[in-house]
Protein backbone atom coordinates (compact mmCIF):
# COMPACT_ATOMS: atom_id res chain seq x y z
CA UNK A 1 0.00 0.00 0.00
CA UNK A 2 1.36 3.43 -1.03
CA UNK A 3 2.99 5.54 2.17
CA UNK A 4 2.35 8.89 0.38
CA UNK A 5 -0.98 9.21 2.34
CA UNK A 6 0.89 9.03 5.54
CA UNK A 7 2.55 12.57 4.44
CA UNK A 8 -0.89 14.22 3.28
CA UNK A 9 -2.42 17.07 4.63
CA UNK A 10 -5.08 15.91 7.20
CA UNK A 11 -7.92 17.32 4.87
CA UNK A 12 -7.59 21.16 5.99
CA UNK A 13 -10.20 23.42 4.28
CA UNK A 14 -9.15 26.43 1.97
CA UNK A 15 -11.46 28.35 4.51
CA UNK A 16 -10.28 27.08 7.48
CA UNK A 17 -7.59 29.07 9.56
CA UNK A 18 -4.25 27.21 10.17
CA UNK A 19 -4.03 26.01 13.64
CA UNK A 20 -0.73 24.17 13.21
CA UNK A 21 0.76 26.40 16.18
CA UNK A 22 -1.75 26.33 18.59
CA UNK A 23 -1.57 24.19 21.46
CA UNK A 24 -4.47 22.57 23.35
CA UNK A 25 -4.51 25.24 26.21
CA UNK A 26 -5.38 27.89 23.81
CA UNK A 27 -8.41 29.96 24.47
CA UNK A 28 -11.28 29.05 21.63
CA UNK A 29 -14.51 30.65 21.28
CA UNK A 30 -17.39 29.77 23.98
CA UNK A 31 -19.92 30.30 21.29
CA UNK A 32 -19.06 27.28 20.10
CA UNK A 33 -17.58 25.32 22.68
CA UNK A 34 -19.78 21.90 22.46
CA UNK A 35 -22.60 23.47 24.78
CA UNK A 36 -24.84 25.13 21.87
CA UNK A 37 -27.10 23.37 19.59
CA UNK A 38 -25.78 20.61 18.44
CA UNK A 39 -27.07 21.52 14.67
CA UNK A 40 -24.53 24.98 15.13
CA UNK A 41 -21.34 24.55 14.45
CA UNK A 42 -20.30 21.32 16.40
CA UNK A 43 -18.41 19.37 13.72
CA UNK A 44 -21.04 16.40 12.76
CA UNK A 45 -24.14 18.48 11.40
CA UNK A 46 -25.05 18.35 8.28
CA UNK A 47 -23.37 21.91 7.06
CA UNK A 48 -20.37 21.34 8.70
CA UNK A 49 -18.27 18.84 6.41
CA UNK A 50 -19.24 15.35 7.40
CA UNK A 51 -22.14 14.71 5.25
CA UNK A 52 -21.75 17.68 2.78
CA UNK A 53 -18.21 18.28 1.30
CA UNK A 54 -18.91 21.52 0.00
CA UNK A 55 -14.94 22.70 0.33
CA UNK A 56 -13.88 19.40 -1.25
CA UNK A 57 -13.99 16.99 -3.62
CA UNK A 58 -16.32 13.31 -2.67
CA UNK A 59 -13.80 11.54 -1.71
CA UNK A 60 -11.06 13.61 0.18
CA UNK A 61 -7.60 12.70 -0.61
CA UNK A 62 -6.60 10.33 -3.47
CA UNK A 63 -9.45 10.45 -5.73
CA UNK A 64 -8.84 13.85 -8.01
CA UNK A 65 -6.23 16.63 -7.78
CA UNK A 66 -7.06 19.06 -4.90
CA UNK A 67 -7.48 19.11 -1.37
CA UNK A 68 -10.73 16.76 0.06
CA UNK A 69 -12.20 19.91 2.71
CA UNK A 70 -13.54 17.60 5.47
CA UNK A 71 -13.36 14.04 3.54
CA UNK A 72 -9.78 13.64 4.86
CA UNK A 73 -7.65 10.73 4.07
CA UNK A 74 -9.89 8.52 2.20
CA UNK A 75 -8.68 7.31 -1.72
CA UNK A 76 -11.17 6.47 -3.93
CA UNK A 77 -12.14 3.23 -2.24
CA UNK A 78 -12.06 4.52 1.37
CA UNK A 79 -8.61 2.58 2.48
CA UNK A 80 -7.28 5.55 3.98
CA UNK A 81 -8.14 7.33 7.25
CA UNK A 82 -10.91 9.64 6.34
CA UNK A 83 -12.67 11.41 8.66
CA UNK A 84 -16.17 11.58 6.99
CA UNK A 85 -16.12 12.30 3.43
CA UNK A 86 -18.73 10.69 1.84
CA UNK A 87 -16.87 7.70 -0.42
CA UNK A 88 -13.52 7.95 0.89
CA UNK A 89 -12.06 7.18 4.56
CA UNK A 90 -13.74 5.60 7.34
CA UNK A 91 -16.17 8.45 7.90
CA UNK A 92 -17.57 7.56 4.38
CA UNK A 93 -20.83 6.57 3.12
CA UNK A 94 -20.12 3.69 0.65
CA UNK A 95 -16.58 2.01 1.38
CA UNK A 96 -15.81 3.33 4.67
CA UNK A 97 -15.90 2.14 8.19
CA UNK A 98 -17.35 4.95 10.43
CA UNK A 99 -20.72 5.28 8.44
CA UNK A 100 -22.04 8.13 10.43
CA UNK A 101 -24.48 9.41 8.16
CA UNK A 102 -27.54 7.14 10.17
CA UNK A 103 -25.97 8.34 13.43
CA UNK A 104 -29.01 9.04 15.07
CA UNK A 105 -31.20 6.31 13.49
CA UNK A 106 -31.14 4.67 16.95
CA UNK A 107 -33.03 5.63 19.76
CA UNK A 108 -29.71 7.69 21.78
CA UNK A 109 -29.66 11.52 21.30
CA UNK A 110 -27.24 12.56 18.53
CA UNK A 111 -23.82 12.86 18.95
CA UNK A 112 -22.92 16.49 19.80
CA UNK A 113 -18.94 16.35 20.39
CA UNK A 114 -17.28 19.76 19.51
CA UNK A 115 -14.18 19.79 17.42
CA UNK A 116 -12.60 23.35 16.52
CA UNK A 117 -9.75 22.32 15.03
CA UNK A 118 -10.65 19.07 13.26
CA UNK A 119 -8.81 20.22 9.97
CA UNK A 120 -5.40 21.15 12.23
CA UNK A 121 -2.45 20.71 10.03
CA UNK A 122 0.29 18.93 11.93
CA UNK A 123 4.04 17.62 10.73
CA UNK A 124 3.97 14.75 13.52
CA UNK A 125 0.43 13.17 14.46
CA UNK A 126 -1.80 16.47 15.29
CA UNK A 127 -2.48 17.75 18.38
CA UNK A 128 -6.50 17.62 18.72
CA UNK A 129 -8.84 20.61 20.47
CA UNK A 130 -11.53 17.82 20.31
CA UNK A 131 -14.33 18.60 22.60
CA UNK A 132 -16.22 15.19 23.45
CA UNK A 133 -19.94 15.43 23.98
CA UNK A 134 -20.99 15.74 27.42
CA UNK A 135 -21.79 12.77 29.47
CA UNK A 136 -25.48 11.66 29.35
CA UNK A 137 -28.25 12.29 31.90
CA UNK A 138 -30.67 9.68 30.73
CA UNK A 139 -30.58 7.25 33.70
CA UNK A 140 -31.61 3.98 31.13
CA UNK A 141 -28.12 4.61 29.47
CA UNK A 142 -26.39 5.76 32.50
CA UNK A 143 -27.63 2.13 33.88
CA UNK A 144 -28.55 0.55 30.40
CA UNK A 145 -24.66 0.21 29.25
CA UNK A 146 -23.15 -2.77 31.75
CA UNK A 147 -23.03 -6.48 30.84
CA UNK A 148 -25.62 -8.51 32.50
CA UNK A 149 -24.99 -12.05 34.29
CA UNK A 150 -25.02 -14.53 31.78
CA UNK A 151 -26.12 -18.51 32.75
CA UNK A 152 -22.84 -19.48 34.20
CA UNK A 153 -22.42 -17.00 37.04
CA UNK A 154 -23.19 -19.32 39.55
CA UNK A 155 -20.16 -21.30 38.79
CA UNK A 156 -18.54 -18.10 40.28
CA UNK A 157 -19.10 -19.64 43.48
CA UNK A 158 -16.63 -22.38 42.62
CA UNK A 159 -13.82 -20.42 41.88
CA UNK A 160 -11.01 -20.54 44.45
CA UNK A 161 -9.91 -17.49 46.36
CA UNK A 162 -6.80 -16.68 48.12
CA UNK A 163 -6.44 -14.21 50.38
CA UNK A 164 -2.84 -13.20 52.04
CA UNK A 165 -1.85 -10.27 54.56
CA UNK A 166 -3.05 -9.47 58.29
CA UNK A 167 -6.10 -9.75 59.72
CA UNK A 168 -7.83 -9.22 56.37
CA UNK A 169 -11.87 -8.48 56.86
CA UNK A 170 -14.17 -11.52 56.10
CA UNK A 171 -15.89 -11.55 52.73
CA UNK A 172 -19.45 -10.37 52.37
CA UNK A 173 -22.35 -13.16 50.66
CA UNK A 174 -24.36 -10.42 49.55
CA UNK A 175 -24.34 -6.64 48.31
CA UNK A 176 -27.35 -6.02 50.92
CA UNK A 177 -25.52 -6.88 54.15
CA UNK A 178 -22.13 -5.70 52.70
CA UNK A 179 -22.97 -2.22 54.36
CA UNK A 180 -23.08 0.16 51.54
CA UNK A 181 -24.51 3.44 52.30
CA UNK A 182 -28.67 3.32 51.04
CA UNK A 183 -27.99 5.64 48.38
CA UNK A 184 -24.77 3.80 46.72
CA UNK A 185 -26.96 0.61 47.39
CA UNK A 186 -29.96 2.44 45.41
CA UNK A 187 -27.68 2.57 42.06
CA UNK A 188 -26.14 -0.98 42.63
CA UNK A 189 -30.14 -2.47 42.56
CA UNK A 190 -30.67 0.21 39.19
CA UNK A 191 -27.70 -1.68 37.92
CA UNK A 192 -29.37 -5.16 38.26
CA UNK A 193 -26.49 -5.96 40.44
CA UNK A 194 -27.72 -9.32 42.35
CA UNK A 195 -25.20 -10.65 43.92
CA UNK A 196 -21.50 -9.76 43.94
CA UNK A 197 -18.52 -12.01 42.28
CA UNK A 198 -15.95 -13.35 44.09
CA UNK A 199 -13.76 -10.11 43.97
CA UNK A 200 -16.58 -7.88 44.69
CA UNK A 201 -17.35 -10.15 48.11
CA UNK A 202 -13.65 -9.84 48.94
CA UNK A 203 -12.42 -6.33 47.95
CA UNK A 204 -15.52 -4.19 49.10
CA UNK A 205 -15.31 -4.90 52.91
CA UNK A 206 -11.26 -4.84 52.87
CA UNK A 207 -11.45 -1.24 50.77
CA UNK A 208 -14.50 -0.19 53.60
CA UNK A 209 -12.01 -1.26 56.03
CA UNK A 210 -9.46 1.17 55.15
CA UNK A 211 -6.52 -1.38 54.13
CA UNK A 212 -4.47 -1.28 51.07
CA UNK A 213 -5.20 -4.06 48.30
CA UNK A 214 -3.65 -5.75 45.69
CA UNK A 215 -6.34 -7.79 43.24
CA UNK A 216 -6.12 -9.75 40.66
CA UNK A 217 -8.84 -11.63 38.93
CA UNK A 218 -10.14 -12.48 35.78
CA UNK A 219 -11.30 -10.56 33.15
CA UNK A 220 -14.49 -9.97 33.03
CA UNK A 221 -15.37 -10.42 37.03
CA UNK A 222 -16.31 -7.17 38.08
CA UNK A 223 -13.37 -5.26 39.12
CA UNK A 224 -14.35 -1.75 38.57
CA UNK A 225 -17.32 -2.02 40.76
CA UNK A 226 -14.69 -3.59 43.09
CA UNK A 227 -13.18 -1.18 44.33
CA UNK A 228 -15.66 1.76 43.03
CA UNK A 229 -18.69 1.14 45.09
CA UNK A 230 -16.28 0.80 48.66
CA UNK A 231 -14.72 4.59 47.62
CA UNK A 232 -18.02 5.95 47.06
CA UNK A 233 -19.07 4.70 50.11
CA UNK A 234 -16.20 5.55 52.57
CA UNK A 235 -16.34 9.44 50.90
CA UNK A 236 -19.92 9.79 51.60
CA UNK A 237 -19.31 8.78 55.29
CA UNK A 238 -17.18 11.94 55.37
CA UNK A 239 -20.11 13.80 55.39
CA UNK A 240 -19.36 17.17 56.30
CA UNK A 241 -15.98 17.08 55.69
CA UNK A 242 -16.20 17.12 51.84
CA UNK A 243 -15.65 20.07 49.73
CA UNK A 244 -18.81 20.13 47.26
CA UNK A 245 -17.21 22.31 44.50
CA UNK A 246 -12.94 21.56 44.79
CA UNK A 247 -11.13 20.94 42.11
CA UNK A 248 -9.08 18.52 44.06
CA UNK A 249 -10.07 15.37 43.89
CA UNK A 250 -10.16 12.51 47.03
CA UNK A 251 -10.53 9.69 44.40
CA UNK A 252 -7.70 9.38 41.89
CA UNK A 253 -7.77 5.94 39.14
CA UNK A 254 -5.42 5.82 36.86
CA UNK A 255 -5.79 3.63 33.52
CA UNK A 256 -3.34 3.24 30.49
CA UNK A 257 -5.56 3.95 27.96
CA UNK A 258 -8.13 6.75 26.75
CA UNK A 259 -10.95 4.65 26.26
CA UNK A 260 -10.54 2.24 29.76
CA UNK A 261 -10.45 5.65 31.37
CA UNK A 262 -13.71 6.67 29.96
CA UNK A 263 -15.37 3.33 30.42
CA UNK A 264 -14.36 3.79 34.35
CA UNK A 265 -15.71 7.03 34.23
CA UNK A 266 -18.68 6.31 33.19
CA UNK A 267 -18.92 3.10 35.96
CA UNK A 268 -18.27 5.99 38.62
CA UNK A 269 -21.14 8.16 37.56
CA UNK A 270 -23.24 5.56 37.60
CA UNK A 271 -22.31 3.98 41.02
CA UNK A 272 -22.26 7.90 42.42
CA UNK A 273 -25.60 8.55 40.43
CA UNK A 274 -27.98 10.47 43.28
CA UNK A 275 -25.65 11.80 45.23
CA UNK A 276 -23.39 14.97 45.88
CA UNK A 277 -20.41 13.29 44.56
CA UNK A 278 -18.85 14.79 40.88
CA UNK A 279 -16.87 12.15 38.87
CA UNK A 280 -14.15 13.83 35.76
CA UNK A 281 -11.91 12.40 33.18
CA UNK A 282 -8.59 13.44 31.86
CA UNK A 283 -7.31 11.58 28.88
CA UNK A 284 -5.29 13.21 25.96
CA UNK A 285 -6.45 14.24 22.54
CA UNK A 286 -9.30 16.42 23.63
CA UNK A 287 -9.21 19.99 24.99
CA UNK A 288 -7.74 21.12 28.09
CA UNK A 289 -9.87 24.07 28.76
CA UNK A 290 -13.35 21.72 28.15
CA UNK A 291 -12.24 18.97 30.85
CA UNK A 292 -11.23 21.98 33.18
CA UNK A 293 -14.30 23.46 32.46
CA UNK A 294 -16.30 20.24 33.64
CA UNK A 295 -14.05 19.91 36.86
CA UNK A 296 -14.98 23.86 38.01
CA UNK A 297 -18.25 22.62 39.26
CA UNK A 298 -16.46 20.17 41.72
CA UNK A 299 -13.92 17.02 41.40
CA UNK A 300 -14.27 14.14 43.68
CA UNK A 301 -13.72 11.47 41.64
CA UNK A 302 -11.31 11.72 39.00
CA UNK A 303 -10.07 9.11 36.56
CA UNK A 304 -7.61 9.61 34.03
CA UNK A 305 -4.51 8.75 31.68
CA UNK A 306 -1.16 9.14 33.14
CA UNK A 307 0.30 11.84 30.77
CA UNK A 308 -2.80 14.68 30.99
CA UNK A 309 -2.88 13.58 34.86
CA UNK A 310 0.65 14.99 35.16
CA UNK A 311 -0.10 17.66 32.74
CA UNK A 312 -2.38 19.04 35.16
CA UNK A 313 -0.76 18.87 38.10
CA UNK A 314 2.23 20.69 36.98
CA UNK A 315 0.40 23.71 35.54
CA UNK A 316 -1.31 24.07 39.17
CA UNK A 317 -4.88 22.68 37.55
CA UNK A 318 -5.28 20.39 40.55
CA UNK A 319 -3.80 19.38 43.71
CA UNK A 320 -3.83 15.85 45.22
CA UNK A 321 -3.61 17.31 48.96
CA UNK A 322 -7.04 15.16 49.35
CA UNK A 323 -6.46 12.47 48.07
CA UNK A 324 -7.77 9.74 49.90
CA UNK A 325 -7.75 6.84 47.35
CA UNK A 326 -5.39 5.71 44.79
CA UNK A 327 -6.47 3.64 42.21
CA UNK A 328 -3.94 1.46 39.73
CA UNK A 329 -6.41 -0.29 37.16
CA UNK A 330 -4.54 -2.68 35.21
CA UNK A 331 -1.62 -2.40 37.66
CA UNK A 332 0.69 -4.94 35.73
CA UNK A 333 0.42 -2.38 32.71
CA UNK A 334 0.90 0.65 34.81
CA UNK A 335 4.01 -0.66 36.67
CA UNK A 336 5.74 -1.98 33.43
CA UNK A 337 8.90 0.09 31.91
CA UNK A 338 6.67 2.32 29.68
CA UNK A 339 4.36 3.59 32.39
CA UNK A 340 6.49 3.48 35.81
CA UNK A 341 8.09 6.67 35.39
CA UNK A 342 4.78 8.84 35.40
CA UNK A 343 3.76 6.84 38.22
CA UNK A 344 6.44 7.60 40.21
CA UNK A 345 5.95 11.15 39.96
CA UNK A 346 2.81 11.21 40.88
CA UNK A 347 3.05 8.95 43.85
CA UNK A 348 5.68 11.08 45.03
CA UNK A 349 4.40 14.83 43.82
CA UNK A 350 4.92 16.70 46.83
CA UNK A 351 0.98 17.41 47.44
CA UNK A 352 0.39 13.33 47.23
CA UNK A 353 -0.34 12.07 50.76
CA UNK A 354 2.21 9.45 51.99
CA UNK A 355 0.90 5.70 51.43
CA UNK A 356 0.28 5.90 55.26
CA UNK A 357 -2.33 8.58 54.89
CA UNK A 358 -3.92 7.12 51.66
CA UNK A 359 -5.53 3.89 50.58
CA UNK A 360 -3.52 2.49 47.55
CA UNK A 361 -5.53 -0.14 45.61
CA UNK A 362 -4.50 -2.24 42.52
CA UNK A 363 -6.28 -4.37 39.93
CA UNK A 364 -5.22 -6.57 37.40
CA UNK A 365 -5.85 -9.60 35.63
CA UNK A 366 -2.12 -10.55 35.58
CA UNK A 367 0.10 -10.00 38.24
CA UNK A 368 3.52 -10.83 37.65
CA UNK A 369 6.02 -11.34 40.67
CA UNK A 370 7.88 -8.49 39.04
CA UNK A 371 5.09 -6.22 39.43
CA UNK A 372 4.60 -7.34 42.93
CA UNK A 373 7.27 -6.07 43.87
CA UNK A 374 7.52 -2.98 42.27
CA UNK A 375 4.21 -2.43 43.45
CA UNK A 376 4.73 -2.81 46.98
CA UNK A 377 6.69 0.37 46.81
CA UNK A 378 3.46 2.18 47.21
CA UNK A 379 1.25 0.42 49.13
CA UNK A 380 1.35 0.00 53.05
CA UNK A 381 0.73 -3.41 55.05
CA UNK A 382 -1.71 -4.77 52.06
CA UNK A 383 -3.69 -7.45 51.49
CA UNK A 384 -3.52 -9.94 48.60
CA UNK A 385 -6.24 -11.33 46.75
CA UNK A 386 -5.93 -13.99 43.92
CA UNK A 387 -9.09 -15.15 42.52
CA UNK A 388 -8.81 -18.36 40.21
CA UNK A 389 -6.31 -18.88 38.48
CA UNK A 390 -4.23 -15.72 37.93
CA UNK A 391 -3.59 -15.03 34.43
CA UNK A 392 -5.99 -18.10 33.19
CA UNK A 393 -8.31 -17.51 30.64
CA UNK A 394 -11.72 -17.43 31.45
CA UNK A 395 -13.58 -20.98 30.98
CA UNK A 396 -16.44 -19.46 29.40
CA UNK A 397 -14.97 -19.11 26.44
CA UNK A 398 -14.66 -21.59 23.87
CA UNK A 399 -11.56 -21.11 22.33
CA UNK A 400 -10.31 -22.30 19.02
CA UNK A 401 -7.37 -22.27 17.21
CA UNK A 402 -6.97 -22.73 13.63
CA UNK A 403 -3.46 -23.20 11.47
CA UNK A 404 -3.27 -20.36 9.19
CA UNK A 405 -0.29 -18.99 7.27
CA UNK A 406 0.32 -15.54 6.68
CA UNK A 407 -1.46 -14.80 3.55
CA UNK A 408 -4.52 -16.43 3.92
CA UNK A 409 -5.44 -15.10 7.03
CA UNK A 410 -7.99 -12.66 5.45
CA UNK A 411 -10.12 -15.83 3.26
CA UNK A 412 -10.32 -17.37 6.95
CA UNK A 413 -11.24 -14.08 8.17
CA UNK A 414 -14.26 -13.98 6.27
CA UNK A 415 -14.57 -17.93 6.08
CA UNK A 416 -15.47 -17.68 9.76
CA UNK A 417 -17.93 -14.35 9.49
CA UNK A 418 -20.14 -15.78 7.02
CA UNK A 419 -20.50 -19.11 8.98
CA UNK A 420 -23.04 -17.13 11.43
CA UNK A 421 -24.01 -13.69 12.46
CA UNK A 422 -20.80 -11.61 12.28
CA UNK A 423 -22.10 -8.64 15.05
CA UNK A 424 -20.12 -8.36 17.72
CA UNK A 425 -17.17 -9.36 16.11
CA UNK A 426 -13.51 -7.79 17.58
CA UNK A 427 -10.32 -8.63 15.60
CA UNK A 428 -7.26 -7.89 16.67
CA UNK A 429 -4.26 -7.42 14.34
CA UNK A 430 -0.62 -6.71 15.76
CA UNK A 431 0.50 -3.25 13.60
CA UNK A 432 -1.88 -0.07 13.37
CA UNK A 433 -1.34 -0.09 9.84
CA UNK A 434 -2.84 -3.35 9.33
CA UNK A 435 -5.92 -2.73 11.34
CA UNK A 436 -6.58 0.10 8.89
CA UNK A 437 -5.69 -1.77 6.17
CA UNK A 438 -7.83 -4.76 7.27
CA UNK A 439 -10.97 -2.35 7.87
CA UNK A 440 -11.09 -0.72 4.95
CA UNK A 441 -10.95 -4.39 2.59
CA UNK A 442 -13.34 -5.51 5.30
CA UNK A 443 -15.79 -2.46 4.69
CA UNK A 444 -15.83 -3.50 0.90
CA UNK A 445 -17.94 -6.59 1.58
CA UNK A 446 -20.98 -7.29 3.29
CA UNK A 447 -19.27 -7.00 7.15
CA UNK A 448 -19.39 -3.23 8.01
CA UNK A 449 -16.41 -2.66 9.61
CA UNK A 450 -14.13 0.12 11.72
CA UNK A 451 -11.08 0.20 13.70
CA UNK A 452 -9.49 1.92 16.49
CA UNK A 453 -5.41 2.25 17.21
CA UNK A 454 -3.12 4.65 18.38
CA UNK A 455 -2.68 7.06 15.44
CA UNK A 456 -6.77 7.43 15.03
CA UNK A 457 -7.35 11.06 16.61
CA UNK A 458 -9.45 11.04 19.55
CA UNK A 459 -13.04 11.78 17.70
CA UNK A 460 -12.29 8.96 15.44
CA UNK A 461 -11.52 6.50 18.06
CA UNK A 462 -14.72 7.76 20.30
CA UNK A 463 -16.91 7.24 17.16
CA UNK A 464 -15.37 3.81 15.99
CA UNK A 465 -16.09 2.25 19.30
CA UNK A 466 -19.51 3.95 19.92
CA UNK A 467 -20.72 2.51 16.83
CA UNK A 468 -19.55 -1.09 17.18
CA UNK A 469 -20.77 -0.68 21.01
CA UNK A 470 -24.57 0.34 19.69
CA UNK A 471 -24.27 -1.88 16.53
CA UNK A 472 -23.82 0.51 13.46
CA UNK A 473 -20.94 -1.53 12.78
CA UNK A 474 -20.80 -5.66 12.98
CA UNK A 475 -16.69 -6.00 12.76
CA UNK A 476 -14.23 -3.60 14.85
CA UNK A 477 -10.79 -4.21 14.15
CA UNK A 478 -8.14 -3.39 16.71
CA UNK A 479 -4.81 -3.14 18.05
CA UNK A 480 -3.72 -5.19 21.19
CA UNK A 481 -3.33 -2.22 23.81
CA UNK A 482 -7.09 -2.12 23.17
CA UNK A 483 -7.82 -5.62 25.21
CA UNK A 484 -7.09 -3.81 28.15
CA UNK A 485 -10.08 -3.26 30.30
CA UNK A 486 -12.75 -2.88 27.57
CA UNK A 487 -16.27 -4.02 29.13
CA UNK A 488 -18.06 -3.96 25.30
CA UNK A 489 -22.04 -5.04 25.63
CA UNK A 490 -22.59 -8.22 23.63
CA UNK A 491 -18.98 -8.92 22.02
CA UNK A 492 -19.55 -12.50 21.02
CA UNK A 493 -16.53 -13.63 18.95
CA UNK A 494 -13.07 -12.52 19.21
CA UNK A 495 -10.72 -12.86 17.09
CA UNK A 496 -6.90 -13.10 17.25
CA UNK A 497 -5.73 -12.25 13.18
CA UNK A 498 -2.48 -11.88 14.53
CA UNK A 499 -1.86 -13.93 17.49
CA UNK A 500 -0.04 -11.50 20.74
CA UNK A 501 3.59 -11.35 21.24
CA UNK A 502 2.51 -12.53 24.96
CA UNK A 503 0.23 -14.92 26.74
CA UNK A 504 -0.86 -12.40 28.70
CA UNK A 505 -1.88 -10.55 25.95
CA UNK A 506 -3.55 -13.20 25.08
CA UNK A 507 -5.40 -13.43 28.14
CA UNK A 508 -6.76 -9.91 27.86
CA UNK A 509 -7.47 -10.02 24.38
CA UNK A 510 -10.02 -13.28 24.74
CA UNK A 511 -11.45 -11.45 28.17
CA UNK A 512 -13.33 -9.32 26.55
CA UNK A 513 -16.25 -11.47 25.89
CA UNK A 514 -17.89 -13.77 28.21
CA UNK A 515 -17.27 -11.67 30.75
CA UNK A 516 -19.53 -12.02 33.93
CA UNK A 517 -20.94 -15.36 33.31
CA UNK A 518 -21.93 -14.90 30.17
CA UNK A 519 -20.79 -17.24 26.77
CA UNK A 520 -18.27 -16.41 24.51
CA UNK A 521 -15.94 -17.26 21.83
CA UNK A 522 -12.32 -17.02 21.12
CA UNK A 523 -10.76 -18.06 17.68
CA UNK A 524 -6.81 -17.43 16.91
CA UNK A 525 -4.91 -17.90 13.65
CA UNK A 526 -1.51 -19.31 14.31
CA UNK A 527 1.26 -19.06 11.95
CA UNK A 528 3.60 -21.64 12.52
CA UNK A 529 6.92 -19.30 11.12
CA UNK A 530 5.68 -15.96 13.45
CA UNK A 531 4.02 -17.64 16.37
CA UNK A 532 5.71 -20.92 17.73
CA UNK A 533 7.07 -19.06 20.42
CA UNK A 534 3.49 -18.79 21.90
CA UNK A 535 3.05 -22.76 21.55
CA UNK A 536 3.72 -24.04 24.46
CA UNK A 537 2.06 -21.22 26.70
CA UNK A 538 -0.81 -21.64 24.49
CA UNK A 539 -1.04 -25.65 25.47
CA UNK A 540 -0.93 -24.40 28.78
CA UNK A 541 -3.93 -21.79 28.68
CA UNK A 542 -5.53 -24.32 26.28
CA UNK A 543 -5.34 -27.15 28.93
CA UNK A 544 -6.08 -25.07 32.10
CA UNK A 545 -9.37 -24.04 30.59
CA UNK A 546 -10.60 -27.49 29.18
CA UNK A 547 -10.40 -26.29 25.78
CA UNK A 548 -9.29 -29.19 22.75
CA UNK A 549 -5.57 -28.70 22.02
CA UNK A 550 -4.81 -29.04 18.54
CA UNK A 551 -2.10 -31.46 17.32
CA UNK A 552 0.10 -28.82 15.74
CA UNK A 553 0.29 -26.94 18.74
CA UNK A 554 1.38 -29.66 20.80
CA UNK A 555 3.78 -30.73 18.09
CA UNK A 556 5.37 -27.27 18.31
CA UNK A 557 5.67 -26.73 22.08
CA UNK A 558 4.60 -29.58 23.88
CA UNK A 559 3.85 -28.89 27.59
CA UNK A 560 3.97 -25.33 28.28
CA UNK A 561 5.99 -23.19 30.74
CA UNK A 562 2.84 -20.74 31.26
CA UNK A 563 2.61 -20.97 35.37
CA UNK A 564 6.47 -21.75 35.76
CA UNK A 565 7.20 -18.47 33.85
CA UNK A 566 8.32 -15.88 36.42
CA UNK A 567 6.45 -13.33 34.70
CA UNK A 568 3.27 -14.43 35.83
CA UNK A 569 2.19 -14.23 40.10
CA UNK A 570 0.40 -16.89 40.82
CA UNK A 571 0.43 -15.95 44.80
CA UNK A 572 1.84 -13.66 47.11
CA UNK A 573 5.62 -12.74 46.71
CA UNK A 574 5.69 -12.17 50.33
CA UNK A 575 4.63 -16.13 51.00
CA UNK A 576 8.15 -16.78 49.86
CA UNK A 577 9.80 -17.21 53.26
CA UNK A 578 11.47 -13.55 52.98
CA UNK A 579 13.34 -14.28 49.50
CA UNK A 580 12.38 -11.39 47.10
CA UNK A 581 12.80 -11.23 43.26
CA UNK A 582 14.24 -8.81 41.17
CA UNK A 583 12.62 -5.88 40.67
CA UNK A 584 13.54 -5.21 37.17
CA UNK A 585 11.20 -6.24 34.61
CA UNK A 586 11.99 -6.73 31.14
CA UNK A 587 11.65 -3.77 28.81
CA UNK A 588 8.88 -3.80 26.59
CA UNK A 589 9.12 -3.16 23.09
CA UNK A 590 8.14 0.30 21.68
CA UNK A 591 3.87 0.65 21.55
CA UNK A 592 1.85 2.76 20.40
CA UNK A 593 0.74 6.19 22.52
CA UNK A 594 -2.95 5.81 23.89
CA UNK A 595 -2.35 8.22 27.12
Amino acid sequence: MSEDWEECDEGRSFDQPDFSEVSESVAIDDTNNGFDDHNENNGFAYDNGFESNENGDENGYGSRPGRGGRGGRGGGRGRGRGRGGRDGGFGGERNGGGNYRDRNGDSRPPYSGNDPSMDEVKSDKPRSLYIPPLPTEDEALIFGSGISSGINFEKFDDIEVRVSGENPPSPVDNFEKSGLREDVMTNVRKSKYTKPTPIQRYAIPIIMNGRDLMACAQTGSGKTAAFMLPMIHNLLEMEDGLELRTRNPYIVIVAPTRELAIQIHDEGRKFAHGTKLKVCVSYGGTAVHHQLQLMRGGCHVLVGTPGRLLDFIDRGYLSLENVKFMVLDEADRMLDMGFLPSIEKVMGHPTMPDKLNRQTLMFSATFPAEIQELAGKFLNNYICVFVGIVGGACVDVEQTVHLVEKFKKRKKLEEILNEGNPKGTLVFVETKRNADYLASLMSETQFPTTSIHGDRLQREREMALDDFKFGRMDVLIATSVAARGLDIKNVSHVINYDLPKSIDDYVHRIGRTGRVGNKGRATSFYDPEADRAMASDLVKILTQAGQPVPDFLKDAGGAGSYMGSSQFGGKDIRDSHGSRVDAQPAALEPEEDWD
